[in-house]
This record gives structure tokens, sequence and C-alpha cells, in this order.
């Protein structure tokens, strides 16, 4: 514990902390995925991916309906790319080069070295795939090298899905907001998660051994779960 000079206790220091530089929209490369900043010529591709789903279960707790139609997914993309609050990506398959979802990082506070990880939209196309692990791991990884101390995750609390996607790559479940927002005319009570600096190093070191190459078979699939990293790397 630090101690201040009226014996209070306080944070610890640091001396050198500068603010940060805002992400920049660069392309992102992995060996199963690359994320490309989000642009609309994605769209038709984008609109295609999340039509293989009949109905918009996986759109539940988004902020956004799904789109019905190609001008509305079109509208859908030009609000964020024109947000410039978010860096926007485009997921997109190694193999073919495929657009099969969409993510960004918001709220990004360059001052403190905070910012999250947000607007997390799949399509069937990355379900049962190396491709959403990889994707959040270049985020991450990303931003501990831009000089980011913190990560947030934030989904409503009834969406066990995204609190678990986020927990299985190495987030910190730190709280629940109660009554935080209203969403689509509902209540929603916000948990909250994160990855600091600290953390990054045992996180980095199993995510990049589960994504290896190695650990894949001709098939795609895995041949260890990634839990067993997490094991091997603390």
């Amino acid at each position: 514990m630090n101690i201040n000079k009226y014996g209070q206790p306080v944070g610890f220091p640091l001396p050198d902390w500068q603010p940060l530089a805002f992400p920049p929209r660069t392309q992102l490369s992995g060996r199963h995925c690359n994320l490309l900043p989000l642009e609309t010529r994605h769209g038709e591709a984008l609109f295609q991916a999340y039509s293989l789903t009949e109905d918009d279960r996986d759109w539940t707790w988004l902020g956004a309906e799904k789109p019905a139609s190609l001008a509305e997914m079109m509208l859908w993309i030009t609000g964020k790319v024109n947000d410039f609050s978010l860096v926007s990506w485009v997921v997109a398959d190694i193999k073919n080069n495929r657009p099969v979802g969409v993510v960004c990082y918001s709220n990004v506070d360059p001052v403190n070295g905070a910012m999250e990880i947000g607007h997390v939209t799949w399509s069937p196309l990355m379900q049962k795939t190396s491709m959403g692990t990889e994707a959040l791991f270049l985020l991450m990884k990303n931003a501990f090298t831009l000089g980011y101390r913190r990560i947030a995750w934030r989904c409503d609390s009834l969406n066990q899905a995204s609190r678990n996607a986020a927990e299985r790559v190495g987030f910190t479940f730190e709280g629940r907001f109660r009554q935080a927002m209203t969403r689509k005319q509902r209540n929603r009570d916000t948990d909250w998660l994160s990855v600091i600096d600290t953390d990054w190093p045992n996180i980095e070191r199993a995510l990049e051994g589960w994504l290896s190459l190695e650990n894949f078979n001709q098939n795609g699939a895995q041949k260890r779960r990634l839990e067993t990293f997490f094991l091997d790397s603390r």
C-alpha cells in the first residue's frame, strides 16, 4: 500500500504516465482472420452473412435491430464508420477474405488509457470457429501495444453468452450496475468485466498457444482446449 505524507492510502505512482494517441484504424492481421477497417463496401457480404439466420435472436441484446435489407445494412455500417468515437473493424475470414462479423473499440479514453471492446456482432459464419477468439486477441494485443492500461467489456446481465465469451479469453468480472440502461423498451442491468495491463502477459501467452496453427488439425478442430493453455500460463 502507498501512503502519502498525510498518512492516507493512495494509488500506486505512475510518474511517467502521459496521455496516449487515439487508436488508428489500421488492419490487424492474424492466423485465422484479419480485422480490416470497416467500410461500406463490406455491406453486401455482411448482409449475406447475417442473413444466414432466419430470425434475429443474435441481436436480442444489441442496441440495433437486425438489418432487414441491404439498405438498412448500409445505414448500420455508415453509422459506425461516421461515429468518430468508435474504431470499427470488419472480421474477414483469412481463407477467402470474406467479411463475417463486426467489432469496435468504444468509449476510448486516451487520457486515462482505458477503452472498451464493444459492438460485437458475429455472424453464423463465425460460430464454432477460432475467428471470434482471435479477433478479441488481436484487439487486446493492439490496445496494450499502444500503451492502454485497461480494456473493459460490458454486456446485458442476461446475455450469458457474451459474458462467457469475455471470461473465456481472460476478462475478469467486476460487478453489475443495476438498471444502468433502457434498451428496446426493456430494463438492462449491465455486467462489467475487464483486462488490465498486468493481466495481459499470462492471457497473451495462453491465447497465443491456443491460436497457434499447431493446435488445429486439418479440419480446423482444436487439439487442446483454451482453458488448458490458461492453466499452463499461470
